[in-house]
């Protein structure tokens, strides 16, 4: 017996107590065990009368074997009325052993001999007529002595075939129970032996065969209501049973089925109110920004004409051209301000298309060149070789280059590359510095609008937000974080023109 599928017979038996009997094992019990044990009873009980009317009926014919046996010499000694013969022969009966008693009577019931205890008068009972009107032998128990005996009376012929007395051959009464009750107590020995054979048999056949395939099937069910919901019932045992199993694991699979599809309209709902929020959200900034850029563009481009004009009129070397330069530097930072918001909150376009990645990056680093020349810091580019076309709107992909560069730009000490690489079903756009890098307790707050790392007066906090929202608009991601080598790092992953067809 293997030591994964142990079958100890004390486990069994424990099993056993009244109060812990199984519904299955009670029904074993009732309907099976119980009726074996009645028929078997029921059969021995009829066995056991027969036994004892086959025990009577042969002492009974012992007591006639021995009653012919005698009746011959005594009736010729009864003839020649010798009663020494007669006695004789009545001693011969008891070296059989069996024999209590025997008696010689005359045709009127007087006892003419006897040996052993037997009756002493039988004038005034009706055997000896019955005897000599029947011609037949007579039985029956009587009390002799306070000792009950059973009789056997046969009848004595002379020779010329008349009768002329009766011999009594006696027993003791309790010879014929005394072998039945010996016989009885072995029946019903048997019988309990074998209804404790039975018993144990239908416990162990159970138990082997049904029992410890459904305690298993038991305990997979415990184990998954403990809140296992990954684990499986194994099939085996008998066909019920594995297909109980099964049942078992196909319903745990629905459930499981179920939980997902719950988990994944859950999630659906979630991004889907999440969604909703950032409208609400881009909704609210837009009529910020259209209602900024109507209060204040008209206005800031007033200012902007004025000291303009103011400082062309001054002297180029005159304090009033430096002040006039800051009121200018002033306005253009506000107006590059209005300028973010509304990227910001511009709709996604309705409309995508073809775009080259490279003539895109091109135009990108074209409209960002005056910065950089403003600097010390290099730009470097890096393109893969056979690039496959963009799926997307070229003007707002341009937008969050444009940003990612300028951020680069401002962090950079030395130099600024981009690279463009692709797999079967992505295009990849990287913009990394060797600047001090992002901070990592803050990486997933950089895309939040209006959050930003930089010193006041140097930046919205709406950069990395536009690239996001341009980014989700084409079903891409915005993957920010830090070089081994040092410096920072946006990686834009965007589906290509025939992913996107697909």
């Amino acid at each position: 017996m293997s030591k994964k599928d142990p079958f100890r017979f004390g486990t069994v038996i424990q099993r056993w107590a009244p109060s812990r009997l199984s519904g299955l094992q009670r029904t074993l019990l009732l309907f099976v065990v119980l009726p074996l044990l009645l028929l078997t009873a029921l059969g021995i009980r009829f066995g056991l009368e027969q036994a004892s009317q086959f025990q009577q009926q042969r002492l009974k014919n012992d007591l006639e074997l021995i009653g012919r046996a005698i009746s011959i010499p005594i009736g010729t000694a009864l003839g020649e009325n010798d009663r020494q013969a007669i006695e004789l022969a009545l001693g011969s009966v008891f070296v059989l052993g069996e024999v209590y008693g025997a008696s010689v009577f005359d045709v009127n019931g007087v006892r003419l001999a006897s040996a052993g205890v037997t009756e002493s008068d039988l004038t005034r009972t009706a055997i000896p007529d019955l005897i000599v009107s029947t011609g037949e032998a007579q039985q029956g128990f009587s009390q002799v002595g306070g000792r009950h005996l059973f009789s056997h009376f046969m009848p004595l012929f002379d020779v010329g075939g008349n009768i002329q007395g009766l011999i009594q051959i006696s027993r003791r009464a309790s010879d014929f129970g005394r072998a039945l009750d010996q016989l009885t107590i072995i029946a019903w020995a048997a019988w309990a032996l074998l209804g404790l054979t039975i018993i144990c048999a239908v416990m162990l056949g159970h138990y082997g065969g049904v029992g410890r395939h459904v305690d298993k099937l038991l305990a997979h069910m415990q184990q998954v209501a403990q809140g296992d919901h990954s684990h499986r019932a194994a099939q085996e045992g008998p066909t019920e049973v594995a297909a109980l199993a099964e049942g078992l694991n196909r319903m745990l699979d629905s459930i499981e089925q179920a939980r997902r599809e719950v988990d994944e309209h859950r999630a659906a709902e979630t991004a889907l109110l999440a969604q909703l929020k950032d409208n609400e959200k881009m909704a609210a900034i837009g009529g910020m920004a259209r209602g900024v850029a109507h209060e204040l563009g008209a206005p800031l481009s007033v200012i902007d004409g004025r000291a303009r004009r103011l400082q062309r009129s001054s002297g180029e070397d005159s304090p009033q051209q430096r002040e006039f330069s800051a009121i200018r530097a002033q306005v253009a930072r506000l107006t590059s301000t209005v300028k973010q918001l509304l990227d910001y909150s511009r709709p996604a376009a309705a409309t995508l298309r073809r775009t080259d990645p490279v003539q895109l990056t091109d135009s990108a680093l074209d409209a960002i060149k005056p910065e950089f020349e403003q600097t010390d810091i290099q730009l470097h580019n890096h393109y893969q070789p056979k690039l496959p076309a963009l799926y997307g709107d070229p003007a707002r992909l341009e937008l969050a280059l444009l940003n990612l560069l300028r951020n680069a730009l401002q962090a950079a000490r030395s130099k600024v590359q981009i690279t463009l690489e692709s797999d079967s079903e992505h295009l990849f756009i990287s913009v990394s510095d060797d600047g001090p890098g992002l901070p990592e307790e803050n990486l997933q707050r950089l895309t939040e609008p209006f959050y930003t790392t930089k010193a006041p007066g140097e930046g919205t906090g709406l950069g990395l937000a536009i690239v996001q929202t341009v980014v989700e608009e084409h079903g891409g991601t915005l993957t920010l974080g830090n070089q081994a080598t040092g410096g920072g790092c946006a990686r834009l992953q965007l589906p290509t023109h025939r992913g996107a067809d697909a």
